[in-house]
């Protein structure tokens, strides 16, 4: 039987003949925003469809969101159409984790400060009390335990520490993951009062939308450490701020945050946050870009092949979403 799948943003050419060398023979493709005529697709491709869209195929039944997370306003469209399963790609996941991973050595060991300070020939730095975090023997807690967050802990018990992980799904854990305590959600608080580092992979959804705060730091050690490669509201900004600006944090690594350009012209002077988190040095900060690499369209391409031809087998499609907002991935 073919499978029909549209993609509504057509990919550059390089990379939808990757995609088509990828697929399965009985596997059709047709790209661009307008609908095709006639409109036949079984799957559609894309990240903000609308109404039109999801109508005028009697045959959909499966939209595949081409990278991962979910938006706001494609969640509220497509819990008026139950019938159709919704899926996304975790391409981003190994990527994400490497990100996660430079941003919790660069806070764990202070780097960009004292690389600021050794580019104006100061070695001062060198002869004080050296405020680094020996990772080594610490408890790393993933809040979010997916993909990306399998990709760290597997790192992270490398270095020697031992690994704690929330995830609302435990039935979902890898066997790879041997050695990785994993933990459904109401354990958090209990969990944080042994955490010496927090890494947040988590979605931005109700249920997880400002999940740490005040209370949730304080139940951490003094001069913890914290990494957010996730979304930014998942964590409370003042709290976390002034968690940092008092030392009860002792460094961050945010990728993610929670003032975004709203246009081209706004990108080259946007604050990231209501505080002023560039003026503290026990913070890395970097613009989003975990989920990137030279190697992005490749993996967008060779992950989206791998759910449509399980389609056309008729295997499980990978990665299925909650509309609900309540599955921690």
């Amino acid at each position: 039987m073919t499978l029909n799948v549209h993609i509504l943003n057509t990919p550059e050419p390089q990379n939808l003949r990757f995609l088509k060398l990828q697929l399965d023979s009985d596997v059709l493709t047709t790209t661009g925003s307008e609908v095709p005529s006639p409109a036949e697709y079984h799957i559609l491709v894309a990240g903000r469809p609308n109404r039109n869209h999801l109508t005028a195929s009697s045959n959909l039944h499966t939209l595949v969101i081409p990278y991962a997370g979910l938006p706001e306003s494609t969640r509220h469209l497509m819990l008026e159409f139950p019938e159709i399963a919704v899926h996304n790609l975790h391409h981003n996941a190994a990527p994400t984790a490497e990100m996660a991973l430079a941003l919790l050595f660069a806070a764990a060991k202070f780097l960009v400060p004292f690389d600021r300070r050794f580019r104006q020939s100061d070695w001062r730095p060198r002869y004080q009390p050296n405020p680094s975090l020996l990772l080594e023997g610490k408890t790393v807690l993933l809040l979010g335990y997916g993909h990306i967050g399998q990709h760290i802990g597997r790192v992270c018990q490398a270095l020697g520490m031992q690994v704690l992980a929330i995830r609302r799904q435990l039935a979902a854990v890898e066997a790879s993951s041997a050695g990785v305590s994993v933990h459904p959600p109401q354990d958090l608080h209990a969990l944080l009062k042994h955490t010496h580092v927090l890494i947040v992979t988590l979605p931005d959804t109700p249920e997880t939308d400002d999940l740490f705060g005040e209370r949730e730091l304080a139940l951490m050690p003094p001069g913890g450490l914290l990494v957010n490669v996730g979304r930014g509201p998942v964590v409370n900004p003042g709290a976390l701020y002034f968690a940092l600006r008092t030392g009860q944090l002792r460094a961050a690594g945010l990728d993610v945050w929670y003032n975004y350009p709203k246009s081209p012209e706004e990108r080259a002077n946007t604050s990231p946050a209501e505080f002023p988190f560039h003026e503290l040095d026990n913070v890395v900060m970097s613009p989003h870009r975990g989920g990137g690499s030279d190697q992005t369209e490749v993996l967008r391409m060779t992950h989206l092949a791998d759910c449509l031809n399980a389609a056309a087998r008729g295997e499980p499609i990978p990665n299925r979403v909650d509309l609900d907002g309540q599955e921690f991935i």
